[in-house]
């Protein structure tokens, strides 16, 4: 079916670019949370240019993104029927974290209006580790996607804590560094 494969062709076009906002988006939340610190001017300065930014990147390549993804996502599962879905127990986990990659999008522009009201929300360095989800997602979605039913989800499971511990391990190792070059 022609028609599969291009929806599946907009379908990674779509999620390559939600992916890319929301890693951008919450590095600006990083540097947002920073810039509290920062003397005036140039405090309000960065701020409302950091608060610009969010909204650009949330409305322009997180939310297309995001309904490019979903919209021939759908497309996809229904040219191959419900029959497929059902013997596809894959397409159900990855459809669950889908759900959960929206919440954390949709929590995401909460965390903007938040900001952008001066009210904190993370430490720099949690919102580092808050950067991390997506990576977590994207590995998830990309074993699905590739290793299908032949996926052995516990395996999976463990090795994808495995994988977040480790991103936990340098993030706090980079930490570290910083305050030692500070």
């Amino acid at each position: 079916m022609p028609s599969i494969l291009l929806f599946k062709a907009l379908h990674v076009f779509g999620f390559v670019s939600w992916f890319s906002g929301l890693f951008y988006l919450v590095r600006i939340f990083v540097y947002h949370t920073e810039a509290m610190n920062r003397p005036e001017p140039e405090r309000s300065i960065l701020i409302k240019e950091f608060n610009a930014m969010q909204w650009r990147v949330y409305k322009i390549i997180c939310n297309p993104g995001m309904m490019i993804t979903w919209f021939c996502g759908l497309a996809m599962l229904y040219l191959h029927g419900l029959e497929w879905l059902q013997v596809n127990t894959w397409m159900h986990v990855k459809l669950v974290l889908l759900f959960a990659l929206l919440a954390y999008h949709l929590h995401a522009k909460k965390v903007i209006q938040k900001l952008e009201n001066g009210e904190g929300y993370f430490t720099s360095f949690q919102f580092r580790l808050w950067n991390e989800l997506p990576t977590l997602f994207l590995l998830s979605i990309a074993l699905l996607a590739v290793y299908r039913n032949t996926l052995n989800f516990l395996y999976a499971f463990v090795g994808i804590l495995v994988f977040a511990f480790l991103l936990v391990m340098a993030a706090r190792a980079y930490r570290n560094y910083r305050e030692k070059q500070l």
